[in-house]
């Protein structure tokens, strides 16, 4: 989205008109957070006791936010007082002066133990802080590759289709492997993360595709989902699924693999009041045709839009959030992985970190999407992404039809 001077200097404007706030805003804070952001109620009303405030939680999912966040920040409202921001939003907020900066709410040694705050900054601006300290791992059913004679956890892509074969033959699941291919965020995520598993990245330094040969990484990695769906591996229904929806299908014993597994997920798949496979589920490092277990960090924030109400509240939550009894209380009830590597750190050395080993190693081989960061243009190209994996997995468009789409719309987005 290009964002004209004219409406950059409305939105600072608007920002420094809600530095005065009537009496009655300071007393109550709305929070706009997705489902895996909400915290349980007894908690949040600790804190707004605490505070003094009326607190007021929205929870949408993460492709209603943003497009809340959208709408309301070009009709020069904000949507919440603290809201969402995705790791991929931080170009598209910055550029447009969509969001306050917290260099001087947060403690510098609190940020230096956030190491992900740095993906939410924007010409030296921390525009959120991290509060699920998201990346990639695989997820799978133990107990279903046993009953199918498999020793072995899958390593590579063909050894999961074989894996997945074996079981679906065996009878325990009927379509054993667990991705999004809806049109939303979570099926773009998948294909990233897919496009690290063949070798390969999305684009060159100067942000050219490189998915569309037949031979690079994201032809191939969309290929690799689309023959497993058609091969009966994947549930036609992920058509219409998403990212958390497959979750609700491993918990419930209905896959056998989760992918693009959501690291602190472990957590709440294998607790037996939430998890129907709680003595099923377990991690290993990304598979690869490469050799090296590459995945995806996806870090999710908190953020105060610019002309919010009550700042001081926004600022004194997100602080809260990052308090360490909070973090341990969101992975243990959320599946939220602590943003702060101290509390990290503790929970593997108190044995409290679910596969701890797994996550610590796969954390160290975690890249960001974009090394250049993600560009302003990401909404539009995640949005093509989803689409067209979306037609091709319904047969209505091929592969190669889907990437030179995609190709085709970064070219007229940048």
């Amino acid at each position: 989205m290009k964002i004209t001077k004219t409406l950059k200097a409305a939105l600072v404007a608007a920002s420094l008109m809600a530095v005065s706030q009537p009496v009655w805003a300071q007393d109550q804070l709305s929070v706009l957070l997705p489902p895996w952001g909400t915290l349980p109620k007894e908690l949040t009303d600790e804190f707004a006791a605490k505070q003094g405030l009326a607190l007021d939680t929205q929870t949408l999912g993460w492709d209603e936010i943003r497009t809340k966040i959208v709408t309301s920040m070009i009709a020069n409202t904000a949507p919440a007082s603290a809201t969402e921001v995705d790791w991929s939003w931080v170009g598209q907020f910055g550029a447009a002066g969509w969001y306050q900066p917290l260099n001087d709410g947060i403690a510098p040694e609190i940020l230096k133990d956030v190491p992900t705050s740095s993906i939410f900054s924007y010409d030296g601006d921390v525009l959120g802080v991290t509060y699920n300290n998201d990346f990639r791992v695989m997820i799978y059913n133990k107990t279903h590759l046993t009953e199918a004679g498999i020793s072995s956890v899958p390593t590579t892509p063909d050894e999961l289709l074989a894996a997945a074969k074996a079981v679906k033959e065996a009878g325990i699941a009927e379509y054993p492997i667990g991705l999004p291919l809806s049109a939303t965020e979570g099926t773009s995520t998948a294909w990233y993360l897919m496009t690290k598993v063949f070798g390969g990245d999305l684009f060159d330094d100067d942000f050219q595709p490189l998915f569309v040969d037949p031979d690079s990484a994201g032809y191939k990695a969309m290929a690799f989902e689309i023959s497993a769906l058609k091969d009966g591996l994947i549930d036609p229904s992920s058509t219409g699924l998403k990212d958390v929806e497959i979750q609700e299908l491993f918990k419930s014993g209905k896959i056998t693999f989760d992918v693009a597994g959501w690291a602190g997920n472990l957590s709440v798949y294998t607790d037996p009041d939430k998890s129907q496979v709680s003595d099923g589920a377990a991690a290993a490092l990304m598979i690869s045709t490469v050799g090296k277990a590459r995945t995806i960090g996806l870090p999710e924030a908190v953020g105060i839009p610019a002309g919010a109400a009550n700042k001081d509240g926004a600022v004194a939550f997100i602080n809260w959030l990052l308090e360490p009894e909070i973090q341990i209380a969101a992975y243990e009830t959320l599946g939220n992985l602590p943003a702060r590597l101290s509390v990290l750190e503790q929970l593997n050395k108190d044995g409290k970190l679910v596969e701890g080993d797994i996550i610590l190693s796969q954390a160290a081989l975690v890249e960001p999407m974009f090394a250049q960061g993600a560009p302003a243009w990401y909404p539009d190209f995640s949005t093509s992404v989803s689409s067209n994996i979306n037609l091709a997995a319904k047969g209505q468009i091929t592969v190669d039809e889907a990437v030179k789409n995609i190709a085709a719309d970064v070219e007229a987005a940048k």
